[in-house]
């Protein structure tokens, strides 16, 4: 699973995921790209289970670039517990996507492969996606 080896602060606030992405716009090391439609979090287990659905299906021909990397962390308090006494315990990591975000590039295979890869991918996220190519993001 996708999570950082050091964290300072660990109990964040919720960042919104309105908007567009200022940054990864692009498909830069691939040739292929999906990009988010909408905003939400994606979750490191969403993350891993749609590169392993990617790579099974090219039958690990070419190669996968993932761009989002889940930086932020999720709390949640126990069950049965009162109001106050601070903020609850990390519970996950999260990713925050804004609408336009290159999320995953494929190179090295061609683009009937690249959309179909895509296509499994994109039902393990919580997000609606679109196929593009290198060059053609606006």
């Amino acid at each position: 699973m996708l999570m950082p080896n050091r964290t300072k602060y660990r109990r964040p606030h919720r960042v919104s995921h309105e908007g567009r992405s200022k940054a990864g716009r692009e498909v830069v090391f691939g040739e292929y790209g999906l990009v988010a439609e909408s905003g939400a979090y994606v979750s490191n287990r969403q993350i891993e289970s749609a590169r392993i659905a990617m790579t099974r299906y090219m039958k690990r021909g070419g190669q996968v670039w993932i761009k989002i990397f889940p930086h932020m962390a999720i709390t949640r308090k126990p069950l049965e517990v009162r109001m106050g006494s601070g903020k609850g315990a990390p519970e996950g990591w999260v990713a925050v996507i804004q609408p336009g975000r290159v999320l995953f590039e494929i190179g090295g295979v061609d683009e009937a492969v690249a959309k179909e890869a895509f296509r499994l991918a994109s039902h393990k996220l919580p997000i609606k996606t679109k196929f593009v190519r290198k060059g053609e993001e606006e």
